[in-house]
């Protein structure tokens, strides 16, 4: 198994690969959103209409969720989530970056001793293919939907929760729990499990592993696609169930 190099800072340890992957991730989104809405006209052209298809596309998620008004709210968080996810999901895929360790680098965690099991060191790979990071996104919109639930209407939260039956209300505490820790843990069990399957395949001979090889990074580009959708979807899903009119 490759090592991946991590720095500490106040008590905590922070994985060096998954912040150059998450960095980069950000970068890439910002990039194609700067290029493909630049020069705007009543008549696209072909990068805006790409825009414009990307942007229907996720409207048709949150109009699912929302009213129409209410819906725009949300749509440049839903764009954000959908396309940060999509670039995360597909950079594992298609770049992984691994050196040859030639000594022990104390700084960022890599000791002798870890040499000995391997030299790879691993300098990139997909985001989202680390549980920690699937964790703290699921963790964050599940935190976001409740507070969006109470700054819309404190009385209606409140009411959802306790009021009809408030011997329910384990239940729903279990339900809410739940939520985050499914939706952190379908997305990483996909990916990593993509990587790990591309990882192995690499090591193998190109002669018998080749093709093999190929197959898998091309299903695993759809893979991606989909799970950056599922996770948009889900999102969405719980945030229209704290601020849905219903």
């Amino acid at each position: 198994m490759d090592l991946t190099p991590k720095v500490k800072f106040l008590g905590l340890t922070f994985d060096v690969t998954l912040m150059i992957g998450s960095v980069i991730s950000a970068l890439i989104v910002m990039l194609i959103v700067f290029l493909l809405s630049r020069r705007l006209t009543v008549r696209p052209n072909g990068r805006q209409n790409v825009m414009e298809y990307i942007i229907d596309f996720v409207s048709g998620i949150t109009g699912m969720m929302l009213e129409k008004k209410e819906s725009a709210r949300y749509l440049s968080f839903a764009l954000t989530t959908f396309l940060f996810i999509l670039v995360a999901n597909l950079l594992g895929v298609v770049v992984m970056v691994t050196a040859t360790a030639h000594g022990p680098i104390p700084s960022l965690g890599i000791s002798a001793a870890d040499l000995k099991l391997t030299d790879s060191v691993s300098w990139f790979k997909s985001p989202t293919s680390d549980i920690n990071v699937t964790v703290a996104m699921a963790g964050a919109i599940f935190l976001y939907s409740h507070f969006a639930g109470i700054a819309k209407s404190p009385l209606g939260y409140l009411h959802h929760y306790v009021k009809p039956f408030w011997w329910m209300l384990p239940i729903h505490i279990i339900d809410e729990v739940s939520k985050p820790a499914t939706h952190a843990l379908r997305l990483w069990a996909n990916i990593f499990a993509g990587e790990v399957l591309i990882l192995i395949l690499r090591e193998g001979t190109f002669y018998f592993t080749g093709i093999p090889l190929f197959a898998w990074m091309g299903f695993s580009v759809f893979v991606g696609c989909i799970q950056a959708y599922i996770f948009t979807v889900l999102a969405m899903v719980y945030i229209a169930q704290k601020v849905g009119e219903e």
